[in-house]
């Protein structure tokens, strides 16, 4: 189960994202939002799979 300050860091790396992504909408519209999403999504994928863990089991 994860601790307050995990679900915290969580929590603020999500609002950090709401930050950016409303951010291309102002400077872009839709075309700034897709190309800001495709950039999350490699910034996640990256932490996802990386070697090694974050964690160890």
């Amino acid at each position: 189960m994860p601790g307050e300050k995990e679900i915290n860091v969580n929590l603020l790396e999500r609002l950090d994202l709401i930050d950016r992504l409303e951010e291309a909408d102002k400077e872009g519209g839709y075309e700034k939002i897709k190309k800001q999403l495709a950039f999350e999504r490699k910034l996640i994928e990256r932490k996802l799979y990386q070697k090694p863990p974050l964690t160890s089991q």
